[in-house]
């Protein structure tokens, strides 16, 4: 048998089974594909497939199904991703045009992935590393609170309301706020404790008080935002797939839900040439999730020029073929997707000798 009609039968194999959720015969691929060969050597094929550990056969039947030894090679010779259409494309244009918040904005991306890939869509939050502090300021709420609002590279806002010792005038919570600023600015947000000796030093002695307070706050913020965190939605994908995962959709869901998990996985995933990570099966390193497959690619947040490294992802329920997942907007970087269910569903890319 040559490689070349090997991989042609192997594509089919995934297509088809892909696309009806039945394992395939030898009849089914002479009838549905060009081959140009008969039903025979189409068998004998599909056993040198099986022997190489590329199908297997679910149960007794003369149906034969991908292995994730076989959607591996499959996946490994996709050339290109389809592109995006023009509704699609309009659709993330229209996010980046309304939306202001990061925040709000990163969890839109999210949902318009899921919403894309019909999957379950992960985003790990821009991780603090590498952002930095670019404005800091101090505003009188009462004559004994004041909000701290730090604003970062990445174009996050944070903010908390701190309660004070006695009353300060207005024009000396905004003179903390110039000093924290000039002193801190460029700094990065994970570098804490704060320099609190020229901090103090930076006011007249009367307001270093009122500084250790407002300064302990803004290092509370900046400490709290060094944990890594996890944007989930549209879980009910894979709910719409129970029936083809059975058992094993409740590890899955677990699995999902353990935000420690899912981090150790997005770090453990590396980029290819594409600028795509792809785990399937076994490959994931983790038993619940061992009934899916993960696609992923980097995004970074582009405001002001940052560069946030992250995480995103769309989990899909069942064996199917990796899905389209691609940065979204003003988002753009790493994204990745799992694909949980046993959902198949259309390929949607393109692939030479294959």
């Amino acid at each position: 048998m040559s490689d070349t009609r090997r991989l042609q039968v192997l594509r089919a194999i995934v297509e088809d089974y892909v696309h009806t959720r039945e394992p395939v015969g030898s009849k089914a691929l002479v009838e549905r594909h060009n081959l140009d060969v008969s039903p025979a050597t189409i068998r004998n094929d599909m056993a040198q497939l099986e022997e190489d550990g590329l199908i297997a056969a679910p149960h007794t039947s003369a149906g034969r199904i991908p292995t994730d030894s076989g959607y591996r090679l499959f996946v490994d010779r996709i050339s290109e991703v389809r592109p995006l259409s023009r509704a699609e494309r309009r659709a993330m244009d229209l996010l980046a045009e309304t939306t202001d918040d990061h925040e709000a904005m990163l969890e839109q991306t999210v949902r318009l992935l899921a919403t894309l890939t019909n999957q379950v869509a992960v985003a790990q939050y821009p991780q603090r590393s590498s952002a930095k502090i670019r404005h800091v300021d101090v505003i009188p709420v009462t004559e004994m609170r004041t909000v701290v609002i730090v604003i970062l590279s990445t174009g996050k806002v944070e903010q908390r309301m701190v309660t004070l010792a006695e009353p300060v005038p207005e024009d000396s919570l905004h003179t903390i706020g110039l000093r924290l600023s000039e002193k801190l600015s460029g700094r990065p947000a994970s570098a804490v404790p704060l320099p609190a000796e020229s901090l103090m030093a930076s006011v007249e002695p009367a307001l270093q008080p009122v500084m250790a307070i407002i300064a302990n706050a803004l290092e509370g913020v900046l400490e709290s935002g060094r944990v890594d965190r996890i944007i989930m939605v549209s879980t009910a994908n894979l709910a719409k797939s129970g029936g083809d995962l059975g058992p094993s959709i409740a590890p899955i869901l677990e699995a999902l839900e353990e935000q420690v998990v899912l981090l150790r996985l997005l770090h453990e995933m590396q980029q290819d040439r594409r600028g795509v990570s792809i785990r399937i099966g076994q490959e994931t390193s983790h038993q619940s999730l061992a009934e899916t497959s993960v696609v992923a690619a980097e995004y970074v947040s582009s405001r002001a020029g940052a560069t946030e490294p992250s995480w995103a992802s769309s989990a899909q329920p069942g064996w199917t073929t990796p899905q389209r997942c691609r940065p979204c907007g003003p988002l753009r970087g790493t994204s990745r997707a799992f694909c949980p269910n046993r959902e198949p569903q259309r390929v949607r890319f393109t692939a030479d000798e294959l």
